[in-house]
């Protein structure tokens, strides 16, 4: 089992069909004790219930909007588990409008509403757990990005501004972590069926676009992008950080 016996907190589960859940199930299958953080104490019972077939797991409620937030809900977990070897950052939001109108739209308070949540949340995460000195060394830090940050994807609009604000934050933070021995890397998954897609104006269009013209013409599930957090996560990819690696049955590659 490849991540035997480390800790590993995951950032952002909702439900059994968010790709959080897929990384939570490859990583507790190679050998992980999980730790999560969910927004809202009135979902505390639900996360509990979902979570509760990974052994001992605790979730932590945490909204990661404010600062100090992250601070108290990784303050907890150190007092509970000391070091941590990885996080799995899963967290995005943009306004519903500014995912059906046209970019050009997108006001001000969304524009800066998405890259908030989106991205500088992973820089925040980074950094209060460098100060709390929460991660072990050799620890791994994964976020989720979408072909969307380097493509024009009709319906992902500000999503897709936020998702490369987050791909480049995960260049500089490889430079600034890499000499504390922790590797920051970014899975960009190919459309899967989760909560959050269902806000993408003609998402089911967009599978089926992905079908027909991956190499591998297939989607892919949240499992599969769960498997490479799990290596990412393991020793197998301590050389590896400030990536991008994309998980879509090969769509990035394709001109046409």
């Amino acid at each position: 089992m490849i991540v035997k016996d480390k800790t590993i907190l995951i950032m952002g589960i909702r439900n059994k069909w968010s790709i959080a859940y897929g990384a939570a199930q490859a990583a507790y299958e190679q050998g992980a004790k999980l730790l999560f953080l969910f927004r809202g104490e009135e979902n505390r019972s639900k996360i509990e219930d979902l979570v509760s077939e990974f052994g001992d797991a605790k979730a932590y409620e945490c909204d990661l909007s404010e600062d100090e937030n992250i601070k108290r809900a990784f303050e907890e977990i150190k007092k509970d588990y000391g070091k941590i070897d990885g996080i799995l950052h899963s967290i995005a939001h943009a306004n519903t409008e500014d995912l059906h109108n046209d970019f050009i739209e997108t006001s001000k308070e969304g524009f800066a509403h998405a890259n908030d949540v989106s991205a500088y949340s992973l820089v925040a995460t980074c950094r209060i757990a460098k100060e709390l000195d929460l991660l072990s060394s050799n620890a791994s830090i994964i976020c989720l990005t979408y072909y969307g940050s380097t493509k024009m994807l009709p319906g992902y609009n500000v999503m897709g501004v936020a998702k490369a604000a987050l791909e480049c934050s995960v260049r500089y933070l490889a430079e600034n972590l890499g000499k504390e021995g922790i590797r920051v890397n970014a899975i960009s998954a190919g459309p899967v069926k989760t909560l959050s897609a269902k806000g993408i104006k003609d998402f089911a269009s967009i599978m089926d676009v992905v079908e027909e013209r991956a190499p591998l013409k297939k989607n892919i599930t949240a499992k599969q992008v769960g498997n490479t957090a799990a290596f990412l996560f393991s020793d197998m990819s301590d050389a590896i950080t400030g990536q991008v690696i994309y998980v879509d049955s090969g769509y990035s590659i394709m001109g046409i």
